[in-house]
């Protein structure tokens, strides 16, 4: 026992390097001398320079380490030589990181302070290449692997709230096609996935299980362990060669080309710029770690799934770097549709397959002392349970608990105040897998209730009721299947739009699509109408009386320039589905100002040029140099700050050339144009200009305000390399920031041009309400159109009206959970449980419906 064993060596007291070698040494004899072979085995696996995993402990680096006592040894050699000797004597595990932080600020305070010359490092011919080997650098990756590191983080403690979980356990089958492989089964839990994986040859891996056997957990405890060494090295060299990044499946669309798709899931979930995502991806430095599978095709099944057909035939193509052999990839899927896979002759071709086994009654035993130790208010409960699972009808009680998630969902039932005795009743003579589904209803009947009354109230302080709760969840969920057949029946849906994803700019549907399209197209036309009425009220260049008279051509102009913006402004409100992008908001304040100031220096000149060019053009009529150089100044300044603003966001991200901004946001382009001619024609009228500066004025301001609108686009939205993870919302938050903040920034020129025949308060009031609603209609039509859609389905009663506060508070009670930039179920079953089983049909036969009526038109 370690209790009799002498005190452990501390390694503060090393007064040297000599000495603290020697504390190494003392540490290993303390933990019992264990064999250079077991600490090899304990102290797990890193990375050479060229990406291959290796033991961080071989032989020959520990023995020739623990002789020199002329060289502090590297701190991960000590991070690993210290845990295995510690795990070796059984040293208890919560205390290891604590012994950890001694050993390092010891070493810490005798590393010398400058690092020897990385030449006479690498070139020692005694230290062994695994010692000693660094990396350059390669910046997409590091930013890659830090987050994905926390993105996982985040998952894996939204599934577990917390860090316990019930144990899982896989076993790995011989392949029977490959001669090579030796038959039986291998028994193996989450601590060793990862080495199982890095001794793979080739490193594909499909993972197989029942619903809520852990497949999910499996694949997020992979990616964490084969990131572990990038983690422990504190951000050094030494990153992997390939970063494990967990994908969602659902969101694959039947015939898109895998690579593409990837480097968009690195540009769009983690902020990559799209030269490094496809760089990253075509040197297979990018270890693609598909999960879900089974959720590519909607459910039940309506034949063969041939989306996740698609998508394996796309992996069976993916090859490594040499285009001879197959790619790294892991795959998860559940057994059922993997046995339909099968059954098609479809599978993930040179993979090893893994089977998550169900849960023993030793490991539920263990999870519930772990979950409810001696002093818990529900230790009592744990022998209620262990009684059902030995009485009479234990075989289908244990079939109904063999899941981890299935054990989640009947301690926090208990936990809730419910009888595990009536929670578990089931008729002995009923057949085990009848008895184990209907336990299962009345678990996850219980859930729902008992998630609620264990979390808290609210933000707004007033406690949600489980009934209610529950029918908001059923239309989440009955949305969900809805978004299922609108993807299986599309071709390229928008992103996001799966049978899983919650995502708040795609919610509008709820309470109705035609309604919603409706009122939006409807209070597009409103706010078109008060801008341009602001506009033309704030210009004052016609008045009502003057056009009883007639329209002269001028008039018929300005007239047809208004309407033809409040047109373009309606078509983008009958937008099928508004986009909502550059979900990253959280630039540094300083990056932000720097790229203020910077958009502010270059706007000046230019709007200096233009106010110059307008007092050519109106001939000193109406405003004079001051004016014009001030004005052009001022409004320059704003334009430009907020393009600054914007385009701060966006170092090192994608960027959308010029021909395909004209190519695919042309009606937009065109409405930027119509307002700049619009406002260059009002001080040209002003100024009675003739025929010739006119035209040239308005479409000079036309080609400008077109111009400015390109520049817009390429700059809104975007990503910040030191900016955290998006949360679900902030792409629609910032779709009305920046739709407001260009509004506003019309606005300011507007108001110099009002100022020329108007005072200074009806001037600014007419600009406030015309920036206002021009971005309303013109920028925040994503925004625009949730709004109504949310208020929509709260009047129905379908949703809650504070719909972010109850999301969030779902989260926080374990029913939703956060996945990237969207929500999702806590679980895919509970999921399914929710949504009304007539759901599906009438889902389907709404979407047919829309399609029929789409082809009559």
């Amino acid at each position: 026992m370690i209790a009799d064993r002498p005190s452990q060596p501390d390694p503060a007291q090393a007064g040297s390097v000599a000495d603290f070698v020697r504390s190494l040494v003392e540490l290993r004899q303390w933990a019992g001398q264990p064999s250079l072979s077991r600490l090899r085995s304990l102290g797990g696996q890193t990375v050479t320079p060229d990406g291959a995993m290796v033991d961080a402990l071989p032989k020959s680096t520990t023995s020739h380490v623990l002789r020199q006592t002329d060289r502090l040894p590297r701190w991960d050699f000590v991070r690993a030589f210290v845990t295995a000797c510690l795990r070796s004597c059984d040293f208890p595990a919560e205390l290891i990181p604590g012994e950890l932080e001694r050993w390092r600020a010891a070493r810490t305070t005798l590393a010398e302070p400058v690092t020897p010359p990385p030449s006479e490092e690498r070139t020692s011919p005694a230290m062994p290449p695994e010692a000693m080997a660094e990396p350059p650098q390669d910046h997409a990756l590091e930013l890659l692997s830090r987050r994905v590191v926390r993105e996982e983080d985040r998952a894996r403690k939204g599934l577990l709230g917390g860090y316990n979980l019930a144990p899982v356990s896989f076993g790995l089958y011989a392949d029977p096609t490959r001669r090579d492989d030796a038959p039986g089964e291998v028994a193996d839990d989450l601590h060793s996935i990862g080495r199982l994986f890095t001794g793979l040859r080739p490193q594909r891996l499909l993972v197989v299980g029942a619903s809520g056997s852990g497949k999910t957990v499996l694949a997020i405890e992979l990616v964490l362990r084969l990131l572990e060494p990038f983690v422990a090295a504190e951000g050094r060299p030494g990153h992997p060669r390939m970063v494990p990044v967990r994908l969602n499946a659902a969101r694959w669309t039947l015939g898109r080309p895998f690579e593409p798709w990837l480097a968009e899931q690195l540009v769009q979930d983690f902020g990559l710029a799209l030269q490094d995502a496809l760089r990253l991806v075509r040197d297979r430095r990018v270890l693609p770690v598909v999960d879900g599978l089974d959720e590519l095709d909607p459910e039940p099944s309506m034949g063969s799934p041939r989306r996740a057909i698609g998508l394996l035939s796309e992996l069976n193509r993916y090859s490594d770097l040499s285009g001879r052999r197959p790619g790294a990839v892991v795959v998860t899927c559940r057994a059922d549709r993997h046995a339909e896979l099968r059954a098609a002759g479809v599978e993930l071709d040179n993979a090893t397959r893994i089977q998550l086994h169900g849960l023993t009654t030793e490991q539920i035993s263990t999870y519930l002392h772990a979950r409810w130790p001696d002093g818990h208010p529900c230790e009592g409960h744990r022998d209620d349970i262990h009684a059902a699972l030995s009485g009479p009808a234990g075989k289908a009680v244990h079939t109904a608990l063999a899941t981890p998630w299935r054990l989640l969902l009947t301690v926090t039932a208990v936990e809730a105040g419910a009888d595990p005795v009536e929670l578990l009743r089931v008729d002995p003579r009923t057949d085990p897998r009848e008895g184990a589904g209907s336990i299962g209803r009345r678990l996850l009947e219980a859930y729902v209730p008992a998630a609620t009354g264990l979390t808290p109230s609210a933000a707004h302080g007033t406690p949600y009721q489980s009934r209610q709760v529950r029918s908001w969840l059923v239309h989440l969920a009955d949305h969900l299947r809805w978004q299922a057949a609108r993807t299986a029946e599309e071709d390229r849906p928008p992103p996001g739009l799966t049978a899983i994803d919650i995502v708040p700019h795609l919610l509008w549907p709820i309470g109705g699509r035609r309604r919603v399209q409706a009122l939006h197209c409807l209070c597009s036309v409103i706010f078109a109408v008060i801008a341009m009425l602001a506009f033309w009220t704030g210009s004052a260049v016609d008045s009502p009386g003057g056009l009883r008279a007639g329209l002269d051509p001028e008039q018929l102009l300005t007239l047809a320039l208004m309407a033809g913006w409040v047109a373009v402004a309606t078509g983008l409100s009958l937008s099928p589905w508004p986009a909502a992008a550059g979900g990253r908001a959280n630039v540094p304040r300083g990056r932000r100002i720097t790229g203020g100031l910077l958009g502010a220096l270059a706007g000046l000149p230019v709007g200096v040029l233009g106010g110059l060019a307008g007092l050519m053009l109106t001939g000193e009529r109406v405003f004079g140099p001051v004016f014009a150089v001030a004005a052009g100044g001022t409004g320059g300044l704003a334009l430009g700050a907020v393009i600054g603003l914007t385009a701060a966001g966006r170092r090192g991200a994608e960027r959308m050339t010029v021909s395909e901004v004209v190519r695919t946001e042309l009606v937009t382009l065109v409405g930027f144009g119509l307002c700049g001619a619009l406002t260059g024609l009002a001080p040209l009228r002003l100024s009675h200009a003739g025929p010739v500066p006119l035209a040239v004025g308005v479409t000079g301001a036309f080609v400008l305000a077109f111009t400015l609108g390109v520049l817009f686009k390429i700059t809104a939205g975007g990503w910040s390399k030191d900016a955290e993870l998006a949360h679900p919302r902030e792409a629609l938050h910032r779709n009305l920031t920046i739709g407001l903040a260009f509004g506003l920034t019309g606005g300011v020129a507007a108001f110099l041009v009002f100022v020329m025949n108007q005072d200074i308060v009806e001037s600014l009031a007419c600009a406030l309400v015309g920036g206002v609603t021009f971005g309303l209609a013109f920028g925040a039509i994503a925004w625009t159109r949730t709004m109504i859609g949310l208020v929509v389905a709260a009047m129905r009663g379908l949703l809650p009206l504070r719909l972010w506060d109850f999301l969030d508070w779902a989260c926080e009670a374990r029913l939703l959970r956060v996945a990237g930039a969207t929500y999702q179920f806590r679980h895919r079953e509970l999921q399914d449980f929710l949504t009304p089983s007539e759901s599906a049909g009438k889902g389907t036969g709404r979407l047919r419906a829309e399609r029929r009526r789409a082809g009559a038109r």
